[in-house]
C-alpha cells in the first residue's frame, strides 16, 4: 500500500508503550459523541495476570479473538498465534463500513499481528483515500505500512505515556471536535 492520504483526510494515530493507556484514550474520547462511529478497538485478553492474547470489538457489536498465545498453525507474532481470518471476517469490513455511514472511523490498532492481512492493507489504503477522518493507534517499531502513514503530511502521531494519558485524552477531544464540529 501506498500511505498517501488524499488533502481531505485527517488522521490522528496514537503510539505509544503497551499499556500506556492508547485505547483507553480513543474509547474515553468517543463515548458519549454525538456521532456515527464506525471501525474497531482491541482488548486484551487476561488470564489472571498474564495477558493471554487479544480481542477486536467493532462499535456495531461484533466480536472476534484474533491472537491468542494458544493458538497453533497460525502465524506468529512473538508469543501469540494470529488468526488471520478473524482479521478478515471482522477488522477488514470494518472501515469499509465506517467509510459508507460514518462520521468518525476508529482502527485500534495499526499494528504487527493486524498488518499481517493483506486486505487489512488495502482497506486503510481505501481509508486514506476517504474524506473521513480517522483515530486509531499505531505501532511504534518500524513497518513500511506504518512508515508511510508516519510519513503523510495528513497524519498526526501522539505518543502517549502513562503519566501524559490524561492530557491526550484532552487533546483527543478537542481534536475530535474541531474535526467533527461536534459538542
Amino acid at each position: 500500500m501506498t500511505a498517501q492520504l488524499s488533502s481531505h483526510a485527517q488522521w490522528l494515530l496514537l503510539t505509544g508503550r503497551p499499556g500506556a493507556g492508547k485505547t483507553t484514550a480513543i474509547r474515553e474520547a468517543v463515548k458519549g459523541l454525538n456521532i456515527r462511529i464506525g471501525g474497531f478497538y482491541t482488548e486484551e485478553i487476561r488470564r489472571g495476570a498474564s495477558r493471554m492474547g487479544f480481542q477486536l470489538t467493532t462499535f456495531d457489536g461484533r466480536t472476534a479473538v484474533f491472537a491468542h498465545a494458544d493458538f497453533r498453525g497460525s502465524p506468529r507474532v512473538g508469543r501469540y498465534g494470529v488468526h488471520v481470518d478473524a482479521l478478515k471476517d471482522i477488522a477488514v469490513p470494518s472501515p469499509y463500513n465506517a467509510i459508507e455511514s460514518a462520521d468518525l472511523i476508529v482502527v485500534d490498532e495499526i499494528g504487527k499481528m493486524e498488518l499481517l492481512c493483506q486486505e487489512f492493507v488495502d482497506a486503510l489504503g481505501l481509508a486514506s483515500q476517504s474524506t473521513k477522518p480517522l483515530l486509531g493507534t499505531i505501532l511504534s517499531s518500524p513497518h513500511p505500512v506504518a512508515e508511510g502513514l508516519r510519513a503523510s503530511p495528513f497524519v498526526r502521531i501522539r505518543v502517549v505515556r502513562p503519566e501524559t494519558r490524561h492530557v491526550v485524552l484532552l487533546e483527543l477531544r478537542e481534536w475530535l471536535r474541531g474535526i467533527l464540529q461536534c459538542d
